[in-house]
């Protein structure tokens, strides 16, 4: 079980952002989670049933897209030393 299967959208903070590559054509672009949650079924969908949902946006593409979930700060340089 992926982190897609566990996690739904309501699960998540409304400020939290995706980023959606086109396995078609390779555009990228970004969305905020309170903005899928409109058209999620009020968000009792699982994120693996939203990208099944979700569709590129590119001009003319429409293809399938891979989302990935933005980390914001979350992470810390390495702070280490040698003995």
């Amino acid at each position: 079980m992926t982190w897609k299967e566990r996690l739904q959208l309501q699960d998540l903070e409304p400020y939290r952002r995706f980023e959606l590559t086109c396995l078609e054509c390779g555009h990228v672009h970004y969305r905020d989670v309170a903005s899928i949650y409109i058209n999620a079924e009020r968000g009792r969908l699982h994120l693996d049933e939203v990208e099944k949902k979700l569709r590129c946006n590119a001009r003319g593409c429409g293809g399938n897209v891979r989302l990935m979930l933005i980390r914001n700060g979350d992470t810390s340089a390495f702070v280490g030393g040698l003995a």
